[in-house]
């Protein structure tokens, strides 16, 4: 199973949270769909020795400059100071009929806020802190219909807590 990913770099201060996050969907063919909503976030820092160009600096570069991220699913909407925040639009599952009868399924949100910080006590050494968001909303498949909503639930932010202990690490060192 493959997916597909696009992410946009959008100035922090243009991330605000949603009061409600997935919108309702009326539906005649399933009036008992039941949702439901897995929520994980992350925030990773690492230091960095500033060397020949400085943090902020190698942060407002274009796109395809960045060597960990790929320019032709990135757009850089503004500069911004001290960071920026990279967006999921899009995520598509890829492969057989069944896996891909599963994109109307469900819905995900990414939000990963990556800023930059001056150490005061050193001026050589910068802060380089990644704040992430993952929420991913699904149907409840007819089989799972019986176990508890507040069950699936949790089993699922598990999964998403355990990506981002994994992925934002590796993210984060790639960066660096």
């Amino acid at each position: 199973m493959a997916s597909s990913i696009v992410s946009s770099i959008i100035p922090i201060s243009s991330f605000q949270p949603k009061q409600q996050r997935f919108p309702l969907r009326a539906s005649a063919a399933s009036p008992a769909t039941q949702k439901a909503r897995f929520v994980a976030r992350r925030k990773e820092s690492v230091s960095v020795q500033q060397l020949q160009r400085p943090l902020i600096e190698y942060m407002s570069l274009p796109a395809s400059q960045y060597s960990v991220l790929d320019a032709e699913r990135i757009e850089r909407v503004e500069q911004q100071p001290n960071g920026c925040c990279i967006k999921l639009l899009s995520c598509k599952l890829e492969g057989s009929p069944i896996v891909a009868s599963q994109n109307d399924k469900f819905d995900a949100i990414m939000v990963n806020r990556i800023s930059c910080e001056t150490n005061s006590n050193d001026s050589l050494v910068q802060q380089l802190t990644s704040d992430t968001i993952i929420e991913v909303s699904i149907e409840v498949p007819f089989a799972f219909k019986a176990i508890p909503k507040p069950a699936i639930e949790s089993a699922g932010t598990q999964v998403l807590e355990q990506i981002l202990k994994i992925m934002l690490p590796r993210f984060m060192s790639q960066v660096c």
